[in-house]
């Protein structure tokens, strides 16, 4: 297990984090590529550019063409900032649902209800489907895992 360990630390001390602009730049790229290849999907399939720069940067990943030392410390400060950047857009929302006036409030209770509801069972839907794919790997390649 101390083997395990060890490599996993030469693996991530292997190289220096690249300089923050190339890290940008590399953002940035993908997010242009996203937004040309955006307009090509029909209107009545709209795919958002991020989901687009997404997918492009996990098969960018992948496939190896870029290595994780060249975008890890931009995706872990954007990453931070998620919740953050998704304020607004709930605010903004819930101020179009109108649905905490005084003739909305029992739907407002409806929808943080729902809200609470879907956060929960998606986390358990999550955690289950990761066990289960855990379970098969170790069934497939015969690997035991050892999880702290």
């Amino acid at each position: 297990m101390a083997s395990n360990q060890e490599a996993t630390k030469t693996a991530a001390t292997e190289h220096e984090p690249a300089p923050i602009l190339q890290q940008m730049g590399i953002f940035a790229g993908v997010l242009f590529v996203s937004s040309l290849i955006s307009p090509l999907f029909p209107k009545s399939f709209p795919v958002p550019t991020p989901v687009i720069g997404l997918i492009l940067m996990y098969v960018l990943l992948a496939s190896h063409i870029i290595k994780l030392y060249q975008v890890e410390k931009m995706a872990d400060f954007l990453i931070s900032l998620i919740a953050f950047l998704f304020v607004p857009s709930g605010i903004q929302m819930a101020n179009s649902l109108n649905v905490f006036t005084d003739d909305g409030a029992l739907t407002g209770v409806m929808l943080i209800v729902t809200i609470i509801l879907a956060t929960v069972i998606l986390l358990v839907v999550i955690a289950y489907t990761t066990a289960g794919f855990m379970a098969i790997s170790r069934k497939v390649f015969h690997k035991t895992t050892d999880i702290q």
